[in-house]
């Protein structure tokens, strides 16, 4: 196999299943889970920025900032090391899902709140004239027609939180990169290993691309119409 010799190949040929099992049973759950519970979270502090209540924006402000002010990596930190010092033990997994899905909040939040605000305040008005309730127009007038402009940049986020799961490695989160690394500890095949992983994580992300571009095409259509 291109010059690879007969053990290393053997290795490869041996790690695709357990690499594929990684993907399949950590890093796409971590990935789902995670990313929509970040979405609930990033439309409550985008319409807490979007509040009338001063105290609302600042608190949203101030989430917002932190989050992207901070590395990834250090939130995945204080949530599963920092916080037992606190008495708040927190397992791996869960551990991880927290991290994302407020880091993923973070940045998405300003994406919905841009999405929302690019809806003309006509429409705000008129939903109003009509007798609807600020909960009522959100729903059925205004996200929807926010969700065309915040797909392409949510889609962004997903994809790229698809890599940032291999950040769980490193809070013993079993999940495709952790398995790589499981692997090559005995054979001292890191290299190909990760190389191989690297190789599935490309895979995740080109199939997501895919669908985001077919997404973005039919919401298109949608408004041509």
């Amino acid at each position: 196999m291109f010059g690879i010799d007969d053990q290393l190949q053997q290795l490869l040929l041996d790690s695709l299943v357990p690499l594929l099992v990684g993907a399949v049973r950590g890093t796409i759950p971590l990935t789902l889970l995670s990313f929509t519970i970040g979405l609930v979270i990033a439309l409550v502090v985008a319409l807490a920025r979007i509040s009338r209540w001063r105290v609302l924006r600042w608190v949203a402000r101030a989430f917002v900032s932190l989050i992207r002010g901070t590395p990834l990596l250090v939130q995945l930190f204080i949530i599963f090391y920092a916080l037992p010092s606190l008495g708040i033990v927190i397992d791996p997994f869960p551990s991880a899902i927290v991290a994302f899905s407020l880091n993923v909040g973070g940045y998405a939040a300003e994406a919905i709140r841009a999405a929302i605000l690019s809806v003309p305040r006509g429409q705000w008005e008129a939903a109003q004239t009509v007798g609807m309730s600020y909960a009522t127009t959100l729903r059925r007038v205004i996200l929807p027609q926010a969700l065309r402009v915040a797909v392409p940049p949510l889609s962004n986020t997903f994809i790229s939180l698809v890599k940032d799961t291999s950040l769980a490695s490193s809070i013993m989160v079993t999940e495709l990169l952790r398995k790589a690394q499981e692997i090559a500890a005995p054979s001292y095949e890191f290299l190909a290993l990760y190389s191989l992983a690297a190789v599935y994580y490309w895979l995740i992300c080109t199939v997501l691309s895919a669908v985001q571009s077919r997404l973005e095409s039919r919401l298109e259509r949608y408004v041509t119409v």
